[in-house]
């Protein structure tokens, strides 16, 4: 099991003294903070500060961007529609890694992002000032290995809050687990972190609604706290999970969506249209996955659908990628939604979604649920 961490505007306020002296929307602040974030690296699941204690320097700055901010799940943290997600710095960059990640860093800071997601695991391993995820096993092989994974998370939090020069981050997010984990274990370990002042939530990535709701029935059970987020894959062609399963969860447990993958890794970004270019990422070995599934015929079907899509695209004004991105933020069960970019170019494009947003009439969505052809039906479908 994967467990990421996430730090805020908060966390700065707080680390700091002098920050909570001044007003946050000072310039002062505003570039002590910019400072702190490309110096300790903290780009890793960044929310909002707690409201209404203050306004959060992304709250001002989301005035003059457009930038909206919603509540994840049904805890008190606020996020910015758009985040930062996985950055795929692709080989042929000329920049260096470590420049283009802080160029991507400072433009959605700019137009008030304050939810960054970044893992090593999706730079191929590099380490960087923006790279700090902690990769943590629940239990091993080994017969002295079993029953020690909380001891596994909070050795690696203690190093990463460590290497990030910080006394905790305020969310957790633990990939799914694997089968032989019981489910008590995991949500005990995540509560000590929490309860040890390393973290302030936790949350799930990719889980099952079965898992969370699994998670949400020990933590009742036992007294212990329960995830307020799960993070799952989300765009034009897949809508079940978080359009179904997740709104449920939500009225039921207070559970919120933050989703990844709004272009599909790429494919609705239209590059795919006429093959696979070099450069690419499904040019890439290590993403042969994802060119056989542009190739297959599923994938020249969902090519032809695109090509549909974009004129609805230009009648709006905008691009198929910013289109796609909105489209996913008309969903108000969304907290925000993950971009993921190789280059400031792009993603300064797909920021530009937030302006595409108050165009997604329900005429425009019926269009677009037209084209595709797979609009999932809830409860409440078959009820009217």
């Amino acid at each position: 099991m994967q467990v990421s961490i996430a730090c805020t505007d908060h966390n700065l306020k707080r680390g700091n003294g002098d920050h909570s002296k001044q007003s946050a929307s000072s310039p002062n602040v505003v570039n002590q903070a910019r400072a702190k974030f490309r110096t300790v690296a903290i780009i890793a699941r960044s929310f909002g500060s707690f409201a209404p204690r203050h306004i959060s320097l992304k709250e001002s700055t989301g005035k003059h961007t457009g930038m909206k901010y919603r509540n994840l799940g049904k805890s008190g943290l606020r996020v910015s529609c758009l985040g930062l997600g996985d950055t795929d710095i692709s080989v042929c960059c000329v920049l260096t890694s470590r420049q283009v990640a802080e160029q991507l860093m400072t433009i959605a800071y700019e137009n008030g992002v304050n939810l960054f997601d970044t893992a090593e695991v999706y730079a191929g391993g590099r380490r960087s000032s923006i790279v700090i995820t902690t990769k943590l096993y629940w239990g091993g092989k080994a017969e002295t290995e079993r029953g020690l994974s909380r001891k596994h998370i909070i050795e690696g939090l203690k190093g990463s809050l460590q290497r990030m020069q910080l006394e905790y981050v305020d969310v957790v997010f633990a990939n799914r687990p694997d089968s032989n984990t019981p489910m008590e274990e995991i949500v005990r370990a995540m509560t000590y972190v929490i309860n040890q002042g390393m973290a302030m939530y936790w949350g799930t990535s990719r889980w099952t609604a079965m898992e969370i709701m699994e998670a949400y029935s020990v933590a009742r059970q036992f007294n212990l706290i329960p995830p307020v987020c799960e993070q799952a894959e989300y765009h034009l062609f897949q809508r079940e999970k978080v359009e179904v399963q997740l709104p449920e969860l939500y009225h039921k447990i207070g559970v919120g969506a933050m989703t990844w993958s709004p272009l599909a890794c790429g494919i609705i970004s239209g590059k795919y249209e006429n093959g696979i270019p070099e450069c690419s990422r499904a040019s890439m070995k290590s993403y042969q996955w994802l060119k056989e599934k542009i190739v297959s015929e599923d994938g020249r079907k969902q090519q032809a659908k695109l090509k549909e899509l974009n004129h609805i695209a230009e009648k709006l004004v905008c691009t198929l990628p910013q289109l796609a991105v909105a489209w996913c933020l008309r969903n108000e069960g969304v907290s925000s939604v993950l971009l993921g970019t190789s280059n400031p170019e792009q993603l300064t494009e797909n920021l530009g979604a937030i302006q595409v947003l108050p165009k997604m009439t329900s005429q425009v969505v019926s269009e677009i649920d037209h084209i595709l052809g797979n609009r999932p039906y809830s409860k409440k479908d078959y009820r009217s």
